[in-house]
């Protein structure tokens, strides 16, 4: 059984979504909690951004079933999930510049 959906979904597609969903967030939570590990072992500027980065890509997951189950619309959908896009990029950029500058090269 799925529970109820969005209108935009019909219940085949609804499935689908909500397994795909389901997928991303457990592998995206897994991914957080090395980063936050990670961090807590090395605390520095480099690994909080990536954590940072990693973060909102659950905060993105969480959004998208909202929006599946109907409770987030569709143009908040979009704001905030492109939005989150726009911010990881450039959160992983910084973080590779910041990094660049440490090392003196191959």
């Amino acid at each position: 059984m799925v529970l109820e959906t969005g209108e935009w979904l019909g219940p085949g597609q609804a499935t689908a979504l909500l397994v795909i969903l389901a997928l991303a967030t457990i592998g995206t939570l897994a991914v957080f909690a090395v980063a936050l590990v990670a961090y807590r072992r090395r605390r520095t500027g480099v690994y909080l951004l990536l954590t940072v980065a990693l973060g909102l890509l659950v905060v993105r997951s969480v959004l998208g079933f909202g929006t599946a189950l109907g409770y987030v619309p569709m143009p908040v959908h979009h704001l905030v999930e492109h939005g989150a896009d726009v911010t990881v990029a450039g959160l992983v950029l910084y973080a590779i510049y910041r990094t660049g500058q440490v090392g003196s090269g191959p």
